[in-house]
């Protein structure tokens, strides 16, 4: 009856995005929310991906393994924070249908290397004024790691803040687990 976190996020995704759109995935991690949004962009769509960790951006071009669509994705080696400019840098005049964050660290990757308030909120921010009007942005907290309470905090402090002219937002989580990740779905006006 209830998805997993994670596969919600990627079926509210799924019935934003058409054939042709692009969509960002700003933490890459280990590339499946990025095969995911390829597959669902199709040929003529586009899909650019975030991270800072080379082996992020190389395990993420491992599982572009369906026929295209290694060729409809951009992997940049950078923060997300500076989203807003790297996209109209590779994709000027165009703005994304569908945004997806999945904050924390990389499973198997370098704990240090784990997303943090200071840049995820200006992320937040720039995707918000990017997304298309009806697009949307999902953004998956873990409270359990270090420093993911912090953000988790941050996050949903900055999501109840959106006034609700600009943009609806919903909270998606198991209540009753113990630092359970939440899904935040945030659908600009």
């Amino acid at each position: 009856m209830f998805h997993p976190i994670l596969n919600q996020a990627h079926a509210w995704v799924e019935r934003v995005l058409r054939p042709g759109d692009l969509a960002v995935d700003a933490t890459v991690g280990n590339g499946r929310d990025t095969a995911i949004l390829a597959e669902r962009v199709g040929p003529g769509g586009r899909v650019i991906g975030f991270d800072l960790q080379q082996d992020a951006l190389d395990a993420a071009s491992a599982r572009l393994t369906s026929p295209g669509t290694a060729d409809r994705v951009t992997l940049v080696r950078t923060g997300h924070e500076g989203m807003a400019r790297v996209v109209a840098q590779h994709f000027p005049g165009r703005r994304p249908k569908a945004v997806m964050f999945n904050l924390g660290y990389r499973p198997g990757g370098d704990r240090a290397f784990a997303t943090r308030p200071v840049t995820t909120l200006p992320a937040l921010a720039a995707a918000l004024d990017i997304v298309l009007p009806g697009g949307i942005i999902t953004i998956v907290c873990y409270p359990g790691h270090a420093g993911g309470k912090d953000e988790q905090d941050a996050v949903l402090a900055w999501a109840r803040a959106i006034p609700s002219v600009r943009a609806t937002v919903v909270l998606y989580q198991f209540w009753n687990a113990v630092n359970a990740p939440c899904l935040l779905a945030v659908t600009p006006k």
